[in-house]
């Protein structure tokens, strides 16, 4: 009876660890050149790399370059992870691979999402999220088009003046023309939405330098994915700290939004418990893989997953994903 027992209480233990949420985070090291890093963390504090800091996923998308910067993924209804990427620093189109693993993956294709503007300079950071109420995916991006919005040209360096733009897909086969997406009346990059508690928030940098720097981050309500979109907070990273990247998420009573501070070349967050009020987490209580060394952390995302998938990574030899040709 008591080995019954036992038994069942280990049993009973091992089905919540497997069901129980973790958080994975997917980001880039140096110029994007090796492709895909994972990371993983119980609390969304304390980070680990998976497959020992290296590649999971080579990028082969690209004109020019072939890199794979700001991944982004999201989770479909069923179960397959879809990844979304820049894929270079001058590119009209953004890379797209998927998963159910994150150790074998569908082959890699080219969305042209800005091929048919002639001028557009860019495609950079492209979010994806799943609408539920629509049953599709959303992409969405920044670029730069010569001549659109005269009034903030100039305001940052090379002449870029970024807006937000989308297109939406069931398939990843066809997508529905792109369209400007967000714009919030100043140069903008690096869009995410934080999603919690039923409601949206849609999370973006300021990029403007001139005449007087931003690079900041701001967040605002938004009624669906697709707006309408409220009005924007005051910035609320800290002041005078040059940032980029957020992503966003609910863990327990804390919102959490973690940025790379690019110019000082380290990852931190800002947390809140309402949105209102927020401070920058000691450096003291996160803990980030290979901080302070060119394989630290970039621009990436983090989502909850079931720790059976962090289990399968953290116990399989993934490929070390070789270099770009």
């Amino acid at each position: 009876m008591l080995r019954r027992l036992l038994l069942t209480l280990i049993l009973g233990a091992s089905t919540r660890l497997a069901a129980d949420p973790v958080y994975l985070f997917t980001y880039f090291t140096k110029n994007g050149e090796d492709g895909l890093h994972l990371a993983w963390s119980e609390d969304g504090y304390k980070w680990q790399a998976l497959n020992e800091g290296r590649s999971l996923l080579a990028p082969l998308i690209g004109s020019k370059e072939k890199l794979m910067r700001d991944p982004c993924v999201v989770r479909g209804p069923d179960g397959t992870y879809h990844l979304v990427w820049t894929s270079g620093w001058w590119e009209r189109g953004i890379g797209y691979a998927s998963t159910k693993d994150f150790i074998t993956w569908s082959d890699q294709k080219e969305i042209p999402v800005m091929a048919h503007e002639p001028t557009a300079r860019n495609s950079w950071a492209p979010e994806i999220v799943y609408d539920e109420a629509k049953g599709e995916f959303l992409i969405f991006w920044a670029t730069t088009i010569r001549g659109r919005f005269p009034a903030t040209s100039g305001a940052s360096e090379d002449d870029l003046n970024h807006r937000m733009y989308g297109t939406t897909t069931k398939d990843f086969v066809t997508f529905t023309p792109t369209a400007l997406f967000y714009d919030p009346g100043f140069n903008c990059i690096d869009a995410t939405f934080l999603q919690a508690d039923g409601k949206r928030w849609l999370v973006i940098k300021d990029e403007t330098k001139f005449p007087t720097p931003a690079k900041n981050l701001r967040i605002g309500p938004a009624g669906s994915l697709r707006g309408p979109f409220g009005p924007l907070s005051a910035p609320f990273s800290p002041p005078g700290l040059w940032v980029e990247g957020p992503t966003a998420v609910k863990i327990g009573d804390e919102y959490l939004v973690y940025f790379d501070a690019y110019t000082q070349k380290h990852y931190s967050a800002m947390r809140s418990r309402d949105l209102v009020n927020w401070e920058q987490i000691p450096a003291g209580e996160l803990h980030f893989p290979f901080e302070g060394t060119p394989e630290r952390m970039r621009h990436g995302t983090v989502i909850e997953v079931p720790r059976a998938l962090i289990e399968r990574l953290r116990s399989a030899t993934p490929p070390h994903a070789p270099q770009n040709p």
